[in-house]
C-alpha cells in the first residue's frame, strides 16, 4: 500500500489515522503491519464499508480533501476503511547502518548462497554489483543491466533491502554501509 509523502508525514505526527482505498485482492487483516519510509505502522482495524458510510470526520483523518478522496476512490474493488497508526521505526533503517560482525558476515553470504541456489542462478553479488556502480540510477535502467525484467528485478531487490543491504532511494537504489561490507566480503570476481 502506497502513501503520498504528506500523508505519510501526516501519519508520522497523528493528524492521519485513516486510510479508505478501494481493494481488488484479498484485505489485509487487522493488524497487519507495514513499513513506510516513516516507520512501521499498525492497521488496527479493517472493514469493507459502503461509500456511504464515510462520514466528514473520516475525510479528515484521511488528510485528504473531499474532490481528493473522491478521486483516489474511483474504479473497482471493495473499498476499505483501515484505521491506521505509527507503531515505531523500521528496523531496516538501523540495520542497513549496521556494520556486520564477522559472524554476521558469514551468515549473509551463506544467506544469499542459498537465495541464489533457490533462484537456479546466482544473482545476489551482480545486483549489489550494479547498484553499488549505479546509485540513484532508475531501476528500468539496472534491470536491462543485469538482462532481467523491471518487476522481478525489484523483487529481487526488496530482498536484498530485507537483508539491510541497500536503501531505495526517490529514484534507484543505493547500498547501505552494511551492503557494502558484505559486497567486500563476498568471494568471486566482478561483474
Amino acid at each position: 500500500m502506497l502513501f503520498r509523502q504528506d500523508i505519510l508525514q501526516g501519519i508520522a505526527e497523528g493528524r492521519v489515522t485513516l486510510a479508505l482505498r478501494r481493494w481488488r485482492r484479498a484485505p489485509p487483516a487487522q493488524g497487519a503491519i507495514l513499513r513506510t519510509p516513516v516507520g512501521v505502522l499498525s492497521l488496527d482495524a479493517v472493514a469493507v464499508v459502503e461509500e456511504g458510510d464515510i462520514t466528514s470526520e473520516d475525510i479528515r483523518r484521511t488528510g485528504l480533501s473531499p474532490a481528493e478522496l473522491r478521486a483516489s476512490l474511483a474504479g473497482d474493488g471493495a473499498l476499505l476503511r483501515m484505521e491506521l497508526r505509527l507503531v515505531g521505526a523500521d528496523p531496516r533503517i538501523a540495520l542497513r547502518e549496521q556494520a556486520p560482525t564477522e559472524t554476521e558476515l558469514e551468515a549473509i553470504v551463506a544467506r544469499l548462497a542459498r537465495i541464489d541456489a533457490a533462484s537456479g542462478s546466482p544473482w545476489t553479488k551482480c545486483y549489489l554489483q550494479v547498484i553499488a556502480e549505479q546509485p540513484g540510477v532508475v531501476s528500468r535502467v539496472l534491470a536491462a543491466r543485469v538482462g532481467a525484467e523491471v518487476p522481478p528485478f525489484k523483487r529481487r531487490v526488496r530482498q536484498l533491502k530485507e537483508l539491510g543491504l541497500t536503501e531505495s532511494l526517490e529514484v534507484g537504489y543505493r547500498l547501505s554501509p552494511r551492503g557494502r561490507s558484505v559486497l567486500d566480503h563476498l568471494p568471486g570476481a566482478g561483474l
